[in-house]
């Protein structure tokens, strides 16, 4: 089966930008969510990117106008019934991923894929759930989705060979790097860049150095596009320690017990971009405004 029609379950930030990159490479794609609100905020956002790239020439008008055009969105789950995949992107939320996931197996034909974003589950335990666990795969994009140019293609206990292979190929497709990964907590991007974002918490919590240097120490240092506390108040800092605490559930081990400066920020509702202030502070559109919160 040939992938050309695929589902985005999600219309957050990351589907939103799922859908976008997917429309890109002109695959047409349904983008759903439960609210009116959270479909119309998607395609602003869709909206926003593709004007951007016209404003810096990288598309024509039609381009754009055909780009959008791939997009559909919809409140109803059944119009999925008809895609080639499925790519759910949803919160981190075990539970209702397995739910979105039983009612998936259900609604979709036998050889439909149906993948996860998931950054930290566990494909296994979604997989189990459904009639088809040889077809549940992790397809973990990374934020921004259409600058980062690497998907983690994860397998569960009884993923098939063929769904590994299909999902490398549509991947290939989307001009992305796909590298193997077999399940584990966290995988590798998640698993690796948490560690280091703890660590500068941590590192921030005892004064050896304000937020701004151990940001700008990685990025020069180690040509960090992003420092790692930008990165966690992009990220958000209540994902990142519901991640984190994830981790240190699954390993046991102290290098990923969440730093009390994490749960202090979180508890306080300082999550980073998505409210204005974590370690730095941030207009609506997510630019950074003014000094680092230490200093106040």
């Amino acid at each position: 089966m040939v992938i050309q029609k695929v589902g985005v379950v999600g219309a957050g930030t990351m589907g939103s930008g799922i859908a976008e990159t997917l429309a890109e490479h002109e695959f047409d794609v349904i983008l759903i969510d439960k609210t009116t609100k959270a479909i119309n905020r998607a395609m602003q956002w869709i909206e926003k990117s593709q004007e951007k790239k016209l404003e810096k020439w990288a598309i024509t008008e039609a381009e754009k106008k055909m780009i959008l055009a791939h997009i559909h969105t919809t409140l109803d789950l059944s119009l999925l019934a008809e895609v080639d995949m499925v790519i759910e992107s949803v919160d981190e939320d075990l539970e209702l991923k397995k739910e979105i996931f039983k009612k998936l197996d259900l609604l979709c034909g036998p050889e439909v894929i149906l993948a996860s974003n998931t950054s930290t589950l566990s494909l296994t335990e979604l997989a189990a759930g459904t009639l088809r666990p040889e077809r549940i795969i992790g397809l973990h994009f990374l934020h921004p989705v259409a600058k980062i140019n690497l998907v983690e293609i994860i397998r569960g206990l009884r993923t098939s060979d063929e769904t590994v292979a299909r999902a490398k190929e549509f991947v290939d497709r989307i001009q992305k790097v796909g590298i193997q990964v077999y399940e584990s907590p966290g995988y590798v991007t998640t698993r690796l860049i948490l560690t280091l974002i703890n660590e500068a918490v941590n590192t921030l919590m005892e004064g050896v150095a304000s937020a701004e240097e151990i940001d700008v120490a990685m990025k020069i240092g180690y040509d960090f596009s992003r420092g790692p506390l930008e990165m966690a108040d992009r990220f958000g800092l209540d994902s990142v320690l519901a991640a984190m605490e994830r981790l240190f559930r699954e390993f046991g081990d102290p290098k990923f017990r969440p730093s009390p400066l994490l749960r202090k920020l979180v508890r306080a509702g300082q999550l980073g971009v998505k409210t204005g202030e974590g370690f730095f502070r941030y207009t609506e559109t997510g630019e950074r405004i003014s000094k680092p919160l230490e200093e106040g």
